[in-house]
């Protein structure tokens, strides 16, 4: 048993579902559980539906025939303008969000996010699904939303994995042995069975939920690179592969910000002890990188960087020290406007954090903050983490470069830097 995940790039047109299929008839091991994506940008294009909805824009419409015409696109191009029974299951899909929009909005947004986006999974699976079986793969799709559990969280569902296991063990298990089974990645129901979405770019999550449900032998997912790199190629010229990496430091590294494997995606795995690969959909046959329980250190030094980051410096109004009481109400503020720390630093009269700046939630942050503190913020910076760092790492990312923050450990250091300004 073994679960395949494929992101959205891998989907993102006609080749690319034909190149999936030819991954799937090649694989000879066993029963086989696929787990994917929206394809291409289609979820971007569903939140900006989203949000044109929500404030009553006209482009609301012109954005859903848009999204709409790309997915028709697909279908035309592999089922050659035959009416395969695929045309009418996607329209009918469609028709939940043409209902949807037909109205005013009168519920959470959240709700009505994860009621709209969500749709970009279970077109881009119909889709698959029927190509598969068009191609001699005997294939079921099944909804995700029948099988992950969730709370009412909207836009960040937590899992009710006693729920979850029992439904996947009695309802799912038995549709597996004849069949290849198509599902949708970010998605869950809720007990009323409304729509949740696990968080942004979840899909790794999913395919980690159903691997640890059936004690998979292993997840695979599949991406654009050749494995996990030590560097993303928007940012160095020159990247390795990492071959093997212990499911500490892929924690670690998707803690800090990696972005190609969700950060919720290790632990379900290493619960079960479960190997999970990562390996090329434009090279199938390449090796990949294994990420498993063996705790061997990174080979070579890892880079992780983040940009458009906002860095906030709260003192107290009194001088008095920052003890744990100002932190207890600081990061319950950080909590209720939903913002992420990277990293933090705490000094006797300052604590001073990193994040991702998200305007109007750092805006009503700061003005609650201010009511008992002091709060300075810069904005326009960058993150830089290194794993297994040294000094010859950080000079090569420091060039040009002052330092605002700094923070080291034994193996990580972490910098928050803008660009010098030039004298010229």
């Amino acid at each position: 048993m073994d679960i395949f995940k494929f992101g959205g790039a891998s989907v993102k047109d006609a080749a690319g579902v034909k190149n999936l299929a030819n991954i799937v008839r090649d694989y000879k091991k066993g029963n086989l559980l696929i787990v994917i994506s929206a394809m291409g940008k289609i979820t971007n294009r569903l939140e900006d539906l989203t949000h044109a909805f929500l404030s009553q824009n006209d482009e609301a419409h012109a954005i859903f025939e848009e999204i709409k015409h790309f997915h028709f696109s697909i279908i035309d191009e592999l089922f050659q303008g035959k009416h395969h029974p695929v045309y009418d299951d996607v329209a009918n899909t469609f028709v939940e969000i043409d209902w949807l929009i037909e109205d005013e909005p009168d519920n959470n947004p959240d709700y009505i996010y994860d009621q709209i986006v969500s749709i970009g999974e279970v077109i881009s699976t119909k889709i698959v699904a029927a190509w598969l079986n068009e191609t001699g793969n005997k294939t079921l799709w099944a909804d995700a939303r029948n099988y992950i559990q969730t709370d009412n969280t909207y836009k960040e569902g937590k899992v009710d994995w006693a729920k979850t296991n029992q439904i996947i063990q009695k309802d799912l298990v038995p549709l597996l042995t004849d069949n290849i089974i198509v599902t949708q990645g970010f998605i869950g129901g809720t007990s009323e069975n409304y729509t949740t979405t696990l968080g942004r770019e979840g899909s790794d999550y999913s395919a980690a939920i159903f691997a640890s449900c059936l004690d998979a032998a292993a997840l695979t997912i599949w991406k654009d690179v050749p494995g996990v790199l030590n560097a993303d190629p928007k940012w160095f010229d020159e990247t390795e592969k990492i071959a093997q990496l212990s499911y500490h430091d892929a924690i670690e590294l998707t803690y800090y910000g990696a972005t190609v494997i969700h950060p919720k995606t290790i632990k379900p795995l290493q619960n079960k002890g479960i190997p999970l690969f990562v390996r090329s959909f434009i090279q199938p046959e390449g090796s990949g990188t294994a990420i498993t329980k063996d705790n061997n250190p990174l080979p070579i030094p890892s880079f992780i960087f983040k940009i458009d980051q906002a860095l906030i410096s709260i003192f107290p109004k009194d001088y008095s020290f920052i003890i744990e009481e100002n932190l207890s109400n600081i990061f319950e503020l950080f909590h209720t406007h939903m913002i992420k720390i990277n990293t933090m630093l705490n000094s006797a009269i300052s604590f001073s954090v990193s994040v991702d700046d998200h305007p109007v939630q750092i805006e009503k942050l700061i003005k609650d903050l201010s009511e008992e503190f002091t709060v300075k913020y810069n904005k326009g910076l960058e993150l830089v983490t290194i794993r297994y760092y040294n000094q010859r790492t950080i000079d090569r990312v420091t060039v040009d470069k002052d330092i605002l923050l700094e923070v080291k450990s034994r193996h990580t250091c972490q910098m928050v830097m803008k660009n010098k300004i030039s004298s010229k």
